[in-house]
């Protein structure tokens, strides 16, 4: 059962829910906002927490992320409004917005390499954040997340 297409996402349960991420990892970008400008613009930079796990290209601890990286931002079916966050090929974003899942995601092609393979993913194109001066998460920012 295609259950994206029945529910809404508050509707989900906790399972449907965990399910819905394709585990592209560009949630885990560092991002930057620029509040001087009218809608405080989100730029994404290549720059990756250190609890990435490059090889899977998601997080090392997913179910401690939020208390050893106190800058995470969980999305949950209670704080949807944090949605604008999410890269524009982020399944909850596509659900929230009515697109339906891309061809790539797993839940549809039925494999979670697909992600990677059809370039949909962080893999190869990040850097840790031990790595960069915070002073130059600027010479970081890329647009492919929002591709």
């Amino acid at each position: 059962m295609e259950f994206w297409k029945q529910k809404t996402l508050t509707e989900m349960s906790r399972d449907e829910w965990e399910s819905l991420c394709d585990h592209c990892g560009k949630c885990c970008l560092t991002k930057l906002e620029d509040e001087d400008e009218e809608e405080g613009s989100i730029y994404y930079t290549n720059v990756v927490c250190d609890l990435f796990d490059v090889k899977v290209g998601g997080c090392a601890d997913y179910w401690n992320r939020e208390k050893l990286v106190p800058t995470c931002l969980r999305l949950t079916q209670e704080n949807l409004e944090q949605i604008e966050w999410m890269p524009p090929s982020c399944a909850y974003r596509r659900i929230m917005e009515g697109r339906g899942l891309a061809k790539w995601h797993y839940l549809v092609s039925g494999d979670k390499k697909t992600v990677h393979e059809t370039g949909n993913s962080v893999l190869g194109r990040v850097v840790f954040e031990k790595d960069v001066d915070e002073n130059e998460l600027e010479e970081h920012i890329v647009t492919w997340p929002l591709k």
